[in-house]
């Protein structure tokens, strides 16, 4: 998708949506064609962030600290490549590479997300609290922060309730994140109209 971005010059939103439609369709249509082979579909749609192996938590813990650093390491680039690429390319930055090492962070955070909790709560999770985040800052260190902080209020919330009302907790996690959007939305507004 990155190459594509690159020398096609398309648009990443329309790019996520094609690929990850055919992608999504591919998959079914493998799973359905292999013989004797009968997975839980359900899972992958929704996860189970409940029943997560020890061994996936410490992989994770590992991926989030390599991420974390890498960020962290060559945040400067990654600001300027993601937000102005010809500025970046100005700066003699190497933008192709840059872009496509932030494409490979981003995949790493999903396909480490997926198994836990389902690529449902992996686009919702990672879509709205930074949503949220944005309406209220500008400063994109600010909006990184926020948007963490609003993925665990979400999630710790969403198994809270979930464990009151004794339904799946993922779901519950995804309606908590999209009412706080909704919510967020309805007072920006009646900010911005009073």
């Amino acid at each position: 998708m990155g190459t594509l971005q690159l020398r096609a010059k398309q648009q990443m939103d329309t790019l996520i949506g094609a690929v990850w439609a055919a992608g999504m369709a591919l998959g079914i249509l493998f799973v359905y064609l292999t013989p004797g082979f009968a997975p839980d579909l359900f899972s992958y749609l929704f996860g189970n962030i409940l029943l997560v192996p020890r061994g996936d938590i410490l992989l994770m813990a590992v991926l989030t600290v390599v991420i974390v650093a890498v960020v962290a390491l060559l945040y400067q680039e990654l600001q300027a490549v993601t937000f102005d690429p010809d500025y970046a390319r100005v700066m003699n930055l190497p933008v192709e590479r840059l872009s496509l090492l932030l494409l490979v962070l981003i995949a790493l955070t999903v396909v480490m997300l997926i198994r836990v909790v389902g690529i449902i709560l992996v686009i919702a999770l990672l879509t709205l609290p930074a949503a949220i985040s944005r309406l209220y800052t500008t400063r994109i260190w600010s909006m990184m922060l926020g948007a963490v902080v609003l993925g665990v209020v979400f999630t710790g919330m969403g198994i809270w309730l979930s464990y009151l009302a004794n339904v799946p907790s993922g779901a519950t996690i995804i309606l908590v994140s999209t009412l706080a959007y909704a919510g967020a939305l309805g007072v920006e507004r009646l900010r911005q109209a009073g």
